[in-house]
């Protein structure tokens, strides 16, 4: 039996009257749309049903092996912390969309919990199913649902109507968001550096 990341039952408990997403037909976790469309938890076998293939239309996944797959889904769920949420086409067997709500645990607010919304992909020849938004508002209910003080997101300049529609803003004087990136070609160069004693060059980003 395949595990899932995070107990299922909490897709259920949510209620999409909260959120302010207008959605026509109206659709939710529980009820997606179509017969065929299921929005479910990561589960360990989603490797073989393309949840890499669907992640590299949204960036660079690398080549990931299924042993490195399952340690990583392991360590995920050990922490408790990620709730990777993706969207089956059931006929096919075949990852459709996802999106992940992390938990950043804090000091601050009375030891609070703080969401990070990450990943959000949607097979670009499934519109028109209103799938984007769905994944989207379902983690981000997700996240009140666990008890979040706030969720989170970075987006391109270009989705921030979408964002909005939905119900983030920007907050003046707090809407820029800076990176330092590690790729991984500098830091082994520059553990390389350090153990000669030397400097390492000058590498352009990303």
């Amino acid at each position: 039996e395949e595990l899932s990341l995070y107990d299922p039952a909490l897709l259920l408990s949510l209620n999409f009257f909260d959120s302010p997403a207008n959605f026509n037909p109206r659709i939710s976790a529980a009820a997606p749309g179509e017969v065929w469309l299921k929005v479910r938890p990561l589960q360990t076998g989603d490797f073989h049903r393309g949840f890499l293939q669907i992640l590299s239309q949204l960036t660079k996944v690398g080549d990931v092996s299924l042993t490195q797959f399952l340690n990583r889904f392991a360590q995920m769920r050990a922490s408790g912390d990620y709730y990777v949420t993706v969207i089956v086409d059931t006929r096919y067997d075949k990852i459709i969309g996802s999106a992940t709500l992390v938990l950043e645990r804090k000091f601050i607010h009375g030891c609070a919990t703080r969401g990070r919304l990450e990943d959000v992909v949607v097979d670009d020849t499934y519109r028109g199913k209103q799938l984007g938004k769905l994944i989207v508002v379902t983690v981000s209910l997700l996240a009140k649902e666990l008890g979040c003080y706030k969720m989170s997101l970075d987006c391109k300049d270009k989705l921030i109507p979408f964002y909005k529609s939905i119900g983030y803003t920007l907050e003046p004087g707090n809407a820029n968001t800076m990176n330092i990136r590690y790729e991984a070609t500098t830091r082994s160069i520059g553990r390389n550096a350090a153990a000669a004693g030397n400097q390492p060059e000058d590498t352009e980003p990303s």
